[in-house]
C-alpha cells in the first residue's frame, strides 16, 4: 500500500463503509456511481471510488485521491472514470460547499425522477426533511462527462440546495462530510419510496402545509447528532462482522 494511500485514513475509512452499506441497501449500481469526499481546505483534492468497482468490495485503501484541477488524472494510470470526474471533479471545483458528493441510480429516487413532475411534496416527516432543499435538473444532456457535470454544479451555487432531483437520471446529494451526506441520501431514498407507494394508492394525498413542512425542515436540520450516530452504527455494524472496508 502506497503512503498516498494511506493518507486522510479516517475520511477513506468512513467513505469505504458507506460504500458497502449502500450496497447492502441495494442502493448502488453494478459498477456504476460514485462517492466523493473532499480532503483541503478548497476542496479541489478529493477521494473516490476507483473505476468499475463493486460498491460491496471497496476498501479505504481502494479509493483515488485526485485533483479537481488536475484533468490530466484521466490519462494515468488507476484513471476514474470519466463520468465520475466529469461530475465530480466539477463539483469540487465550482461548489467548495459541496465537500461530500453522492450520486446514485437508487430506485425511488430514480422513479421519482422519472415522473414528469419530480417536485417531493411533504407528505410525513421524511419527505418534509427536503421541503425548498432541492433543485430539480429537467435538463438531462447525457452521460455526465465535463460539460455535463459543469452544467450540474452550476444548479448546485446555492448552498441551501443539497440535493439534486436529477431527471431521467438518478439523485445527487451534498454535504458537509460522509456521514451529512450519506444520512440525508439515505432518507431521501426512503422519502420518494414513500412518496412514489403514496402515489400507489390512487388516493388523495394528506400534504403539509408550506408552514408546518418548513418547520419541519427546520427542526430535521438543526436535530443533533443523527447522521453521526447514523454513521457510527454502520461503522459499528460492519466492525462487529469482521468487514474488510478498513483495509
Amino acid at each position: 500500500m502506497t503512503q498516498q494511500n494511506m493518507d486522510h485514513w479516517n475520511e477513506r475509512a468512513d467513505l469505504a463503509a458507506t460504500f458497502r452499506w449502500a450496497a447492502r441497501l441495494n442502493m448502488h449500481e453494478g459498477v456504476a456511481n460514485h462517492f466523493s469526499l473532499a480532503v483541503n481546505d478548497d476542496g479541489t483534492q478529493f477521494l473516490i471510488n476507483p473505476n468499475q468497482a463493486h460498491f460491496a468490495r471497496i476498501k479505504a485503501s481502494d479509493l483515488l485521491l485526485l485533483d479537481a484541477n488536475d484533468p490530466n488524472v484521466l490519462d494515468q494510470p488507476n484513471a476514474p472514470d470519466p463520468t465520475a470526474w466529469g461530475l465530480h471533479g466539477s463539483l469540487h471545483r465550482l461548489c467548495p460547499h459541496a465537500r461530500c458528493v453522492m450520486h446514485t441510480h437508487s430506485i425511488w429516487s430514480t422513479v421519482l425522477a422519472c415522473l414528469a413532475d419530480s417536485t417531493l411534496p411533504p407528505i410525513d416527516q421524511n419527505t418534509a426533511t427536503f421541503y425548498n432543499r432541492y433543485v430539480i435538473d429537467q435538463e438531462f444532456g447525457g452521460l455526465a462527462f465535463e460539460s455535463e457535470g459543469i452544467r450540474c454544479a452550476g444548479m448546485l451555487s446555492d448552498p441551501a440546495k443539497k440535493v439534486m432531483i436529477m431527471g431521467n437520471h438518478g439523485v445527487l446529494i451534498v454535504g458537509s462530510d460522509v456521514a451529512d451526506t450519506f444520512n440525508r441520501l439515505y432518507y431521501f431514498e426512503r422519502a420518494a419510496e414513500t412518496y412514489v407507494r403514496a402515489l400507489q394508492t390512487g388516493q388523495k394525498l394528506r400534504v403539509l402545509s408550506d408552514e408546518i413542512a418548513e418547520k419541519t425542515a427546520k427542526e430535521l436540520d438543526a436535530y443533533p447528532g443523527q447522521a453521526e450516530a447514523h454513521l457510527a452504527e454502520i461503522r459499528a455494524i460492519l466492525d462487529d462482522e469482521k468487514n474488510t472496508y478498513t483495509n
